[in-house]
């Protein structure tokens, strides 16, 4: 059995790691944090020329017929360069609205003319609510759409990660339309908690790789520091938590794209794995950078603080370690498996 991406996918992910060398540089994206801007729109605008906000929708209507895998794929490579752009809130959004039946919001999704936010939880800040033009809602009975004009978009707030904008979102369900019952709710935060564990991935991957690098060229007592013990077992530590996170969010985009009857199980494992791991990761990445990694000037406070976020978007480890715990539950009662 092959465990690894297929020759497509791999080569997906060569042409989108292209593409965000390129406009999603650290250059630039430290640049994108000093402006107003919403997102990075010559970004946003080469993202959706390549096809990738309709990665997961048919070609006939205009997308490029692939999977949640793929999906995955684009959305590890946007985590690594910490890329200021809408692309999982807008690809969650397609999927919903597509479901509903909801052909003209689609269209203007895959066209890039709308933006789309996810509200996951009715006491959380919702990334690009202050820009967004429909706004998707977990609700407890469902999932619900609802069109934001600018007098309905909450002003930005101040935030710890500048690469995403974040904003209050009132929902009122009077105003709002249904567009899913409690299986749609089910499977958007599934794959809500599956692309955020896949940006999750990518953050600390790139810390990874950049603490590596740090302890190859930082030289300590005319050595460099990874030749000592201490950094190399932390940098072997982080390496054990990034597989382990590629792992269970490769496990759950499949589940999800196949449809599997573990897609939920698979889907909280991967928050839970990733959420934990990822604050391990980037803890050991600024010990590893020693002082410089605590400052302005040095590229990994944006992945250190774009996981902050990630760790808590639909739902953190702790309420998916209970809704993992009610999911396994009645095989246990009933003597079944788990594993």
């Amino acid at each position: 059995m092959d465990f690894d991406l297929t020759e497509d996918q791999l080569a997906l992910r060569t042409g989108a790691s292209g593409v965000l060398d390129d406009l999603a540089s650290p250059a630039r994206v430290r640049n994108h944090t000093t402006t107003d801007a919403p997102f990075d729109r010559a970004l946003w605008r080469a993202m959706v020329d390549q096809g990738w906000l309709g990665v997961e929708v048919d070609e006939s209507s205009g997308g490029l017929g692939l999977g949640s895998v793929e999906v995955a794929v684009l959305v590890e490579e946007l985590g690594r360069h910490a890329a200021p752009a809408p692309f999982v809130p807008t690809v969650l959004a397609l999927d919903a609205l597509a479901r509903a039946g909801d052909d003209a919001w689609v269209e203007r999704l895959l066209t890039g003319d709308a933006i789309a936010c996810v509200a996951w939880d009715a006491g959380a800040p919702v990334p690009y609510a202050p820009s967004a033009d429909v706004a998707i809602v977990l609700a407890d009975d469902g999932v619900y759409a609802t069109e934001l004009t600018p007098a309905d978009r909450p002003r930005r707030e101040p935030a710890m990660d500048l690469t995403r904008e974040l904003g209050w979102l009132h929902f009122d369900p009077t105003t709002a339309r249904r567009i899913g019952d409690a299986e749609a709710r089910t499977r958007l935060l599934d794959r809500g908690a599956t692309f955020t564990s896949a940006d999750l991935l990518g953050s600390a991957s790139r810390a990874l790789d950049m603490s590596v690098e740090y302890a190859k060229d930082r030289v300590q007592f005319g050595r460099p520091i990874g030749s000592f013990q201490a950094v190399k077992h932390r940098c072997a530590d982080m390496l054990v938590d990034v597989e382990g996170m590629r792992s269970t969010v490769y496990w759950a985009a499949w589940c999800i794209g196949a449809g599997d009857s573990d897609a939920s199980v698979a889907a909280s494992t991967a928050k839970i794995w990733c959420g934990d791991a990822s604050k391990r990761v980037m803890a050991s990445a600024l010990q590893v950078h020693g002082g410089i990694g605590f400052t302005w000037e040095h590229d990994l406070h944006f992945f250190l603080k774009r996981a902050q976020l990630d760790q808590l978007a639909f739902g953190d480890a702790s309420s998916h370690r209970s809704r993992l715990a009610s999911l396994l539950r009645p095989r246990v009662e009933a003597g079944e498996s788990v594993v």
